[in-house]
């Protein structure tokens, strides 16, 4: 669940990590309000739960109440990364003599925390990793041992930091704290300014709450952003299925998360592009045809890959509810088979007598046969 920044910036507070003074407005007349009663030039933030804002037009300087009416009207109403602006926040503007990125996210390789700090802070991380990556240190976290002000000294040591180094160390062990105290699945500060006076300050903040954490963490559920959906990723919602539709040409079914993103993985690994993720495991095979129909309604799709891989589920259960689906539905465009684990033989059988096709020997022959089938199509006039 993404935060837009004017609910995400109290988790820093909390934690010690100073921000600057602001307002939430909704309205013109709303935005010149919170800069009279600032009574300083403001900055004036679209509130998306999306990056690149000022690229968009939405962020822009004010210096004084008229000028903030102005702003927040021409951002109101915007569409930034897909999200309408229906709110902006009104800050205080501060004199900032240095940038500085700080984070903390989930890392998949080392399934823990992966702290993150540049000096070069009011870029995108991926510029600072293509353009400086001598300048973004990252730490692995042991979650049992934690992150303490001595780690944070040993990753910011070499950077030149003269006397930021020690208030620097202290944000990174509060942001870390925020993180762990969050259910966070990533909080991040860009830019985190060192003022005049010497203080930093927390310019901007995104902070993702992991989902399974939702349930423990309510009071922050209503403060959250809606997803922003797709129509068929919608309808997947509404059938309690997780359907996310993506940019490729080669449908995919498959039963278990991990057994379809490692699918989706080897596909892009021999040149094909999946066009949705979506797994039938559990009971949820026995919402085969809704499931199907989802996939099947993707106007990218060229061809259907299947892979199921039992354990404890049989995929003869699985395959004849899904080829139940099928013959409903009787789709004209080619479908891939891999089916292995408890039930294989049955099912491969089943499929047989049914379908009149042979699952693949292995996965990654099922997959080049369904990216050779998606190409074959997008050949046809």
């Amino acid at each position: 669940m993404n935060f837009e920044e004017h609910a995400a910036k109290p988790l820093l507070q909390a934690v010690g990590i100073a921000i600057p003074r602001g307002r939430l407005a909704r309205s013109g007349s709303e935005a010149e309000a919170a800069a009279a009663a600032l009574a300083v030039s403001v900055v004036v933030k679209a509130q998306v739960p999306a990056g690149k804002r000022g690229k968009a037009g939405g962020i822009r300087t004010a210096d004084d109440s008229e000028a903030a009416r102005d702003a927040a009207s021409a951002i109101l109403g915007m569409e930034i990364a897909g999200h309408r602006v229906a709110s902006v926040l009104v800050e205080e503007r501060v004199p900032i003599v240095a940038e500085y990125y700080a984070a903390v996210l989930n890392d998949a390789a080392s399934k823990g925390p992966l702290v993150m700090v540049s000096p070069e802070g009011g870029m995108d991380v991926e510029e600072i990793a293509a353009s400086k990556p001598d300048r973004l240190r990252q730490t692995r976290v042991d979650i049992l041992r934690g992150f303490d002000l001595e780690a944070a000294r040993t990753m910011l040591g070499g950077l030149g930091l003269g006397s930021d180094e020690g208030p620097l160390a202290e944000t990174l062990v509060a942001l870390y704290q925020a993180y762990r105290e969050n259910d966070a699945e990533l909080l991040e500060v860009n830019p985190l300014a060192r003022l005049k006076d010497g203080g930093l300050v927390a310019l901007d903040c995104k902070f993702v709450l992991d989902d399974s954490g939702v349930q423990r963490r309510q009071e922050f559920a209503s403060r959250g952003s809606s997803e922003t959906l797709t129509a068929l990723e919608a309808r997947g919602k509404a059938l309690g299925l997780r359907y996310i539709e993506l940019d490729g040409d080669i449908g995919v079914l498959g039963n278990g998360a991990g057994l379809t993103m490692t699918t989706m993985d080897v596909i892009a690994h021999h040149g094909g592009r999946p066009a949705n993720f979506l797994e039938i495991g559990g009971d949820a095979y026995t919402k085969a045809k809704p499931a199907l129909e989802l996939v099947l309604d993707n106007p990218k799709v060229r061809c259907l890959l299947v892979n199921f891989c039992g354990a404890f589920a049989r995929t003869d259960v699985m395959t004849g509810g899904l080829l139940d689906a099928w013959e409903a539905l009787a789709p004209t465009i080619p479908v891939f088979f891999s089916v292995h684990g408890t039930g294989s033989a049955e099912a491969r059988a089943i499929l047989r007598a049914r379908l009149g096709v042979t699952p693949y020997g292995t996965m990654d022959e099922a997959i080049v046969a369904a990216i050779a089938a998606a190409r074959d199509a997008d050949a046809v006039p």
